[in-house]
């Protein structure tokens, strides 16, 4: 197994930097900043950040949406695959990113309680500077005694002195970004700021503070302080990046070879991959191999996934590969499987999660045959505790089974990221091939065999097959519903209470899992949490419900029963008839 070159990662990105964010004379502050400078490997992989962001004052969450989009940012950025470029990396966490700042927008009736904010960010790797840019905060750059501005304001002029934002994130379900991709030089400083700054000082004040700037710190501070002089009546945020030297030059990226990392061959027992040593194989299909392996330093498990070498050549699935380890290293839930970072440098394809000690509950339902009441809903509810952690990053997870979830004694946990979907992530760059359908067909709900857009409901659906099958260890409308494919198909299936297999659950529980489980997804819950309160307390709805007729609960039962009766009472006419003529 032959080393790879690092010879030519050898220079290192060597930055200062400083930054200051204040209120001013405004009762509370909705600019939000950040910046990060990684050590080790992670510095050259992915480089240094800043960023600036802005929350619009008119929208009543403004300042939380400027925190939301900093703080996130700088997590997402640094969990995506070094496999990925910059430009990929970023603007798939940033149209992730709007998307769930929309979202949180459309959950309330006011308008102005908007999750809006600009956003300027500023990534510097290696050689190159790399700009993402959507709203009117800014980003200059002193070269040379040239003191020039390196983005355009998304600002559209409302008269008298006002301006409203064109584009910002959580403006609109679809977003357009700037992005710059800069060579840097030795001496090069950048200077980011937001509106209550630039507003008020003119260009050659703020080239004279960047330029004087030895501790950048201080001078952010009396940039903010002079601002404030000339009458800003505007929060105040600033940030200062020297670059005091630069790494070696990319060549598109000065990780490209990780583009082409070969997949892993078949691995026994044994086997040493780059740092792990394979304990057991997991599971291996022509899709994937999963290993138990331990760190030969520390002895510590983790669970290794490669892609199988049968899709070496197929970029769609590579692509699709690489997003389960970034999606998984977003959600951050005890009940959620963790990805782990690897400590050595990658000479393969593949990804860590922890290692989780205990059976799945396919194992477990093999042994049981079925749980109890309480103990099915116990696990339900920590699965939909995971679920609901994917929904906030605007994620689904569309394959929830008892193969994909390990019961332990302190708690369940999710796994497999192989078939979530992230909103809007098609919308860029690399488009993910989705040319079969995702998911397991008894768990799946039917709008994803209708090919009707997936929701958050769909996961819900599958969650409550979940339910039912470890209350009963059947599925609710039988075997015909994997052969289902067209609407009538499904609208001849049938649902069977789950107190016809197990009458220790309740009535009002099994109407609970029936919503949930509605075969229109309309019909089911509006959110997760309304159905795991149902499970945990009878819906008075549900008590009180008047007993329907046969008509409206089984149409095809009634129709049977009403073909039946007509055929016995035309039998017995006929009797009659032949008698009396006899």
């Amino acid at each position: 197994m032959p080393e790879i070159a690092l010879s030519h990662l050898v220079r290192r990105l060597d930055i200062q930097v400083g930054q200051h964010t204040t209120a001013g004379i405004k009762p509370e502050n909705d600019d939000a900043v950040g910046i990060r400078i990684p050590e080790g490997t992670t510095l050259t992989t992915k480089g240094a950040v800043a960023v600036i962001a802005d929350g619009v004052s008119t929208a009543e969450a403004g300042k939380e949406a400027s925190q939301i989009a900093v703080t996130s940012f700088l997590t997402d950025y640094y969990s995506t695959h070094d496999s990925w470029s910059i430009q990929t990396s970023g603007l798939k966490v940033l149209v992730a990113l709007n998307r769930w700042l929309y979202g949180l927008g459309q959950s309330y009736t006011s308008a102005e309680k908007g999750f809006i904010t600009t956003f300027s960010g500023l990534i510097l790797k290696s050689a190159g500077a790399y700009i993402f840019h959507v709203g009117d905060s800014r980003i200059y750059r002193l070269r040379d005694g040239d003191f020039e501005l390196l983005t355009r304001d998304h600002a559209i002029p409302a008269g008298n002195g006002h301006r409203y934002l064109s584009r910002a994130l959580g403006i609109d379900v679809s977003l357009e970004i700037d992005f710059h991709h800069l060579n840097l030089l030795p001496g090069d400083r950048f200077l980011l700021t937001t509106d209550g700054i630039h507003d008020w000082l003119p260009n050659d004040r703020l080239k004279h503070h960047l330029s004087q700037s030895s501790d950048h710190n201080l001078s952010c501070k009396n940039i903010t302080e002079e601002a404030l002089k000339l009458g800003s009546d505007d929060n105040l945020s600033v940030q200062i990046v020297c670059i005091e030297d630069t790494g070696e030059p990319e060549r598109e990226d000065a990780l490209a070879h990780l583009r082409t990392l070969p997949c892993p061959p078949p691995l026994d027992k044994g086997h040493i991959l780059d740092n792990w040593r394979v304990v057991r194989e997991v599971h291996v299909n022509t899709r994937s191999e999963v290993y138990l392996v331990e760190d030969i330093t520390d002895g510590k498990k983790a669970i290794l996934k490669a892609p199988s070498s049968l899709h070496q050549e197929d970029p769609a699935y590579l692509e699709r590969f690489v997003l389960e380890e970034w999606i998984g290293s977003r959600i951050q839930n005890a009940n959620v499987v963790k990805v782990l970072r690897s400590s050595s440098q990658r000479k393969f394809l593949y990804y860590l999660t922890e290692y989780v000690s205990g059976p799945t509950l396919a194992q477990l339902l093999k042994e049981r045959t079925r749980l109890s009441v309480v103990d099915a809903r116990n696990i339900i509810t920590q699965v939909a505790s995971g679920l609901r952690a994917f929904h906030r990053k605007d994620t689904l997870h569309q394959d929830i089974k008892p193969e994909n979830i390990i019961y332990t004694d302190t708690g369940v946990k999710i796994i497999d990221f192989g078939s979530t979907h992230i909103a809007g992530i098609h919308e860029i760059h690399f488009s993910i091939a989705r040319t079969n359908l995702l998911g397991t067909r008894d768990y799946s709900a039917p709008e994803y065999q209708l090919g009707h857009t997936a929701t958050t409901r769909s996961d819900q659906f599958s969650l409550a097959i979940l339910l039912y099958e470890l209350l009963t260890g059947k599925l609710p409308y039988g075997p015909q519903y994997h052969k289902a494919e067209t609407p009538k198909d499904f609208d001849l299936l049938q649902y069977t209470p789950s107190y016809d297999h197990n009458p220790l659950v309740p009535v009002w529980m099994d109407m609970a899992v029936q919503k949930a489980a509605s075969l229109k997804a309309d019909a089911r819950y509006p959110a997760l949490s309304e159905f795991i309160a149902d499970l945990k307390n009878a819906n008075p709805a549900f008590t009180t419900q008047r007993k329907l007729p046969l008509l409206e609960r089984n149409p095809l039962r009634f129709w049977k029963v009403a073909t039946c009766l007509l055929l016995l009472s035309n039998l017995l006419l006929l009797t009659l008839l032949t008698h009396k003529l006899i």
